[in-house]
């Protein structure tokens, strides 16, 4: 049975029924992240057009709040360019799912660590594939 923790009416329904469940094929960015204390671990994947997040999808093991964060997490960032994306907070996550019991909180901070790290991995994979491209086949003579 689950402990009522006086969730907000749009957490339960982030919980119950969340949004943008499940792995993403061939992701642009992959973000891992897990908190000791509780045992949550989220992964959040995106899909990157342009500069523009186009999908995120995420699998969690958690907590009601841990679930519903990371649905919110994903639906904030769609359309969001990787610039607007990094200034989503776990404030900002808390407040569109109209908040969490403070002991619930750091579920907020992983929905948000998840997405830097899927952008911090989607960047890191655009720069070595960048670096590969400007790389020459064969050697030029001088």
């Amino acid at each position: 049975m689950m402990e009522n923790f006086n969730y907000s009416q749009k957490v339960m329904e982030h919980f119950m029924n969340p949004r943008n469940v499940g792995e993403m094929e061939d992701p642009d960015g992959v973000g891992t992240v897990g908190n000791p204390m509780c045992g949550d671990v989220m992964r959040l994947y995106i899909k990157v057009e342009g500069d523009r997040i186009v999908d995120a999808r995420f699998k969690t093991f958690g907590c009601a709040a841990a679930v519903a964060t990371s649905s919110m997490v994903t639906e904030m960032v769609k359309g969001k360019t990787i610039e607007e994306a990094l200034k989503i907070s776990n404030r900002a996550v808390a407040e569109a799912l109209e908040g969490l019991p403070p002991i619930k909180m750091h579920c907020s901070v992983l929905a948000e660590e998840a997405l830097k790290a899927a952008i911090e991995d989607y960047l890191r994979r655009s720069k070595d594939e960048g670096d590969r491209r400007v790389q020459p086949s064969h050697k030029h003579p001088l």
